[in-house]
């Protein structure tokens, strides 16, 4: 269910078997109550070597980008394709979400959303990929070969999972440091923070509360520039390191579920490129901007998000603390963590 992570661009190749052997033997001492000291590439090494171990534990989400909240779960029965999309990731970011998580062997997790009117599963157990809507009473299943695990399909965000995605794509455009250690969940953590050598983004921090013994990102919270609060935060209020039972990663439809059968990505990559298309990035790090081909037109024409859309030089643009869109003229979407001209720039390239 996590991603694997690439980190040797981080630090040194000399210093990588020195950093990864200091932060084992350090681990294997510390206790949850007083962390040793630890230098920034200390604590990503420990983040970086952390093993596989079953656990679970309940998790909050919170925003604050700037928008109005979109209540979870909405039901918007006009909207489909694109504007579908975008309208889910919109409620996904600007709506609080609580959920529980559930990790066992290898390839076996599963993943609770708690919304409005029911609950979202996610349940992994081997090569069985199933997504339950409660709301719906609908079921998504698939048989994912072992080398595509990670693209289960409708994958929410954990710490875990966010923790992982923002250190792969920020690599060297970064500084970091750490700050005075914290608790979370219980649990003693270092505070490891993340902030963008570059003017020229939206996003003024990452702070991750890194656990002190085991590496397990417990909190990722995400601070506007210029803001004191994050905009966006996600962690767990509660961790239980003990193995959850088999049981949960057994799933059977409920009566009078409707089951959809999906292929694989690698059954059916060719059909899936031809109307998924992969996003065109420029720029690199906290200035990358993707490009997407969509129906730009057809989105601004759903009512929610063209309320949520203001016209600007070249298109309509949705913007929040953290991330701006816009949707060009030509019916490209252009998405950052950038300032408008950023994305005017890459448009007009």
């Amino acid at each position: 269910m996590f991603m694997a992570r690439t980190w040797s661009r981080w630090l040194p190749a000399a210093a990588v078997p020195l950093v990864v052997a200091g932060s084992v033997a350090f681990a294997a001492q510390a206790g949850a109550d007083e962390l040793p000291e630890r230098t920034p590439e200390d604590v990503l090494t420990l983040l970086a070597d952390r093993d596989h171990q079953p656990f679970s534990g309940e998790f909050e989400q919170t925003s604050d980008l700037g928008l109005p909240q979109l209540p979870g779960g909405m039901d918007l029965p006009d909207a489909d394709g694109d504007a579908a999309a975008v309208t889910a990731a919109l409620e996904a970011l600007t709506s609080d979400h609580s959920g529980r998580v559930f990790v066992g062997e290898q390839d076996q997790a599963r993943l609770q959303v708690f919304e409005s009117f029911g609950e979202r599963d996610v349940i992994v157990n081997g090569d069985e990929v199933w997504v339950y809507d409660s709301d719906e009473n609908a079921v998504t299943h698939a048989t994912v070969p072992a080398d595509d695990r990670t693209a289960t399909p409708d994958q929410r965000f954990t710490p875990d999972e966010v923790a992982d995605q923002v250190i792969e794509a920020v690599g060297p455009s970064t500084e970091l440091s750490v700050r005075e250690d914290v608790e979370v969940a219980g649990r003693a953590a270092y505070d490891l923070v993340l902030t963008p050598r570059t003017d020229a983004t939206l996003v003024g921090e990452v702070a991750i509360a890194v656990d002190g013994e085991t590496g397990q990102p417990l909190r990722v919270s995400v601070t506007a520039r210029g803001a004191d609060a994050p905009a966006f935060q996600i962690g767990y209020t509660s961790l239980d390191r003990g193995a959850p039972d088999a049981d949960l990663f057994e799933f059977t439809p409920p009566a009078g579920a409707e089951v959809e059968e999906i292929a694989a990505p690698a059954e059916d990559q060719g059909r899936d490129a031809a109307e998924h298309p992969e996003p065109t990035v420029v720029g690199s790090g906290w200035e990358s901007v993707a490009i997407l081909d969509a129906d730009g037109g057809g989105i601004t024409s759903e009512p929610l998000l063209a309320q949520l859309t203001t016209a600007v030089d070249g298109g309509r643009l949705l913007g929040t603390d953290l991330v701006n869109v816009l949707i060009a003229d030509d019916g490209r979407v252009l998405v950052g963590a950038v300032p408008l001209e950023r994305l005017q720039a890459a448009a007009a390239e």
